[in-house]
């Protein structure tokens, strides 16, 4: 298949990504490309995804104000430097002639300017933006997508029927270890990320911690104090990170979507501890790749840290490669953008 897949123009692709969301995008263009298919990336300038033929937009000037806050605070205004993107793009994937159009701009006129189009859009977040919802609402439901059961229920319940749930998947690369006693948190560092109960639940389990990730809230302010900042790491050398990582904690305050910092962890053998909200408990195989707790209970979230050092790390990266795997994910994309273009 000619298959055109659209990131939003807000941020560049790179291989250290800003979040989960931007990861997948740059392996699915990838692994699809690498099935044979005649893949093209739409994109901002300054992306870098080997593998991948990239058509580039300028980075529109209020693409910072377009960033979407997960972890409260107003919804992004509009943004007509990011809507002028979205439209060049659009121009382009309409003059190639495509099969299908993989859509994953968050951007409420990236739904408008897709109509037409043999388009599945792959909704990445939850319905926390009413533009994006309001946008979403008029597309017919076997055109849209999203990445967890949990996610599809939370749109649902906005009013938005989801026809497609597609997995989000991780590459299984080789594993470096032995691990260390530390404890892993990486991630955007932004308030939904729970940054602080991480923290004090691998304090309460007696082990250091690192921190991965580059800010992404700049109203958020943390304490880092006596963690190891590893600042923004590329996939694969977060990847060895978590292989010499005893636990990857992930203390989300939110409805997490999917969870692709978890998911890449237990491919790495890395077991996860994490609060049992939004999709993790679709990503984590209690009691066999990690342990989960009561949300917003940091004691509970220790408890789940201790119970994560028991585990078997070669059982982990099995119950990874069975459950978590890009290839599988592929699969399903190939499946479904094979419906959308009929």
């Amino acid at each position: 298949m000619r298959i055109a897949v659209v990131a939003s123009p807000v941020t560049p692709l790179r291989p250290a990504q800003l979040g989960g969301a931007q990861a997948f995008v740059c392996d699915l263009a990838a692994g699809l490309a690498r099935r044979g298919h005649h893949v093209r990336l739409f994109c901002t300038e300054g992306s870098d995804v080997p593998g991948v033929e990239l058509v580039t937009v300028p980075a529109p000037r209020d693409a910072a104000a377009a960033l979407v806050m997960p972890g409260g605070g107003a919804a992004p205004p509009p943004s007509p430097g990011v809507t002028a993107a979205l439209a060049s793009i659009f121009d382009a994937v309409r003059s190639a002639r495509f099969d299908a159009v993989s859509q994953h701009a968050f951007d409420a006129p990236a739904f408008e300017l897709a109509r037409g189009f043999p388009v599945l859009h792959t909704l990445h977040l939850p319905p926390i933006v009413p533009a994006v919802v309001t946008a979403a609402s008029g597309v017919e439901q076997q055109r849209l997508a999203t990445v967890s059961g949990a996610c599809r229920a939370a749109w649902r319940a906005a009013g938005v029927e989801v026809g497609h749930v597609l997995h989000n998947g991780v590459e299984d690369l080789p594993v470096v270890g032995p691990p260390e006693q530390a404890a892993l948190v990486a991630g955007r560092i932004s308030p939904e990320k729970g940054i602080e109960h991480a923290l004090a639940a691998a304090s309460a389990a007696g082990l250091s911690v690192r921190v991965a990730g580059a800010q992404y809230d700049p109203g958020y302010d943390v304490d880092l104090a006596g963690a190891e900042r590893l600042g923004s790491l590329t996939r694969r050398d977060l990847r060895s990170v978590m292989a010499r990582s005893a636990v990857t904690i992930c203390a989300v305050r939110w409805d997490e979507p999917f969870g692709m910092v978890a998911a890449e962890a237990q491919m790495a053998g890395c077991p996860v501890a994490a609060y049992r909200r939004g999709a993790l408990p679709e990503v984590v195989e209690e009691g066999v790749s990690g342990a989960l707790a009561a949300p917003d209970d940091v004691e509970a979230l220790g408890d789940a840290v201790l119970r994560c050092l028991a585990l078997d790390r070669e059982a982990v990266r099995a119950s990874a490669r069975r459950r978590l795997g890009l290839d599988a994910a592929l699969d399903r994309y190939e499946q479904a953008l094979a419906r959308a273009a009929q």
